[in-house]
């Protein structure tokens, strides 16, 4: 047989820490699961670590070598279900090895295999996500608005426990009041025993004698939230809006999800909104132009401005209007469209003409 010592590559006189050094960083190279893996030096490593992690059998070991009564360490048995669990949910007969070598071994077994230990916490409560429809108006000057919405609250009958603390509990009949149920398996690896969490009872041990009947035991009822929504001037369409622990309640007083409010900017029969900034299209007579006439304008505010056309103005190009685009951070973009009359009558072409001229 192999020398313990030379399989972990330490000396005989190597301390626990050295030990447990030399087996983690050899265990992570030849994990089955890890390319380049061996399931044979894998096997020789835990069995190595396994004795020599143990005062009591490493001391046997120096003494009497492979001679010395291994006990149920020689054939390095272990397993795992793919269903779940984890190294702490087995229980194995090693003669006697220390559990922090047990643990050593088990978890860089298990390490990379994404199976966890099942906790016996209960169910977080779920995030919500709800849509708020608002106008143009309200998202450049900002509101409050107050929301209302379904989701599942707190239990106030029986405080979010589900049950009556007074009428007291009862063992469970399924795993006996140990909350795991033991389940015994042949693998592989040899024969173990995995314990998993007790469906009946959650892992308690005990079910309530008195459930409640407000809310069947779950401690949460279907109910309505209400909260106060902060529109700040600005805001964009499509913008999330946090609302921690204001989402659906957990079970039995577990916490709260999140709420999140997302704003839909309804279309404005006036304005298109770019960014920051704000477009508009103003239908205006050559005349007015010519002559210099103001052009009225609505703002998004509420009010109205007016404004010239400037000499030698580009009419292809929008007019821009500073500030007066959404919470005073963009612009307005003013796109005129000129309007020419249907007919001209023969005056109005000799008036023409005359301008043309003076032009």
């Amino acid at each position: 047989m192999n020398d313990y010592y030379k399989i972990l590559g330490i000396s005989k006189n190597a301390s626990r820490e050295e030990i447990k050094k030399a087996y983690r960083k050899l265990a992570h190279q030849y994990h089955p699961d890890k390319h380049g893996g061996d399931e044979k030096k894998f096997k020789e490593i835990n069995e190595a670590y396994g004795v020599l992690s143990d005062n009591r059998k490493r001391a046997q070991y120096d003494r009497f070598g492979h001679a010395y009564e291994q006990a149920g360490t020689a054939d390095g048995g272990f397993g795992f279900s793919p269903e779940g669990g984890s190294a702490s949910d087995f229980d194995f007969d090693f003669g006697g090895m220390e559990n922090d070598a047990l643990n050593e071994i088990f978890e860089t077994f298990f390490e990379g295999l994404g199976i966890k230990r099942k906790r016996r916490t209960y169910e977080h409560g779920s995030d919500i996500e709800i849509t708020q429809e608002i106008t143009l108006e309200e998202a450049h000057k900002g509101s409050v608005k107050k929301l209302r919405y379904q989701t599942l609250v707190n239990c106030e009958k029986c405080k979010s426990l589900g049950h009556n603390p007074e009428a007291g509990f009862e063992q469970c009949a399924v795993c006996g009041g140990q909350g795991e149920i033991r389940e015994n398996r042949s693998t592989f690896f040899g024969n173990f025993s995995r314990l998993s969490l007790c469906s009946q009872c959650n892992g308690l041990g005990q079910i309530p004698k008195s459930v409640c009947a407000e809310c069947r035991g779950g401690g949460r009822v279907k109910g309505e939230r209400e909260i106060a929504l902060e529109i700040r001037p600005g805001i964009s369409d499509g913008q999330l809006i946090k609302f921690p622990k204001a989402g659906e309640s957990g079970e039995h007083g577990a916490e709260n999800g999140d709420l999140y409010v997302k704003i839909r900017i309804k279309p404005h029969s006036v304005f298109e909104r770019k960014g920051d900034d704000l477009y508009i299209t103003k239908r205006i007579a050559l005349t007015d132009i010519l002559l210099e006439k103001p052009i009225t304008l609505p703002t998004i505010a509420g009010g109205s401005i007016k404004v010239k056309v400037p000499h030698d103005y580009n009419l292809r190009e929008p007019l821009v209007i500073a500030g007066e685009g959404m919470a005073e951070r963009g612009n307005m973009f003013v796109i005129l469209e000129v309007k020419t009359p249907k007919k001209l009558g023969a005056q109005a072409k000799k008036l023409l003409e005359e301008l043309e001229k003076e032009l």
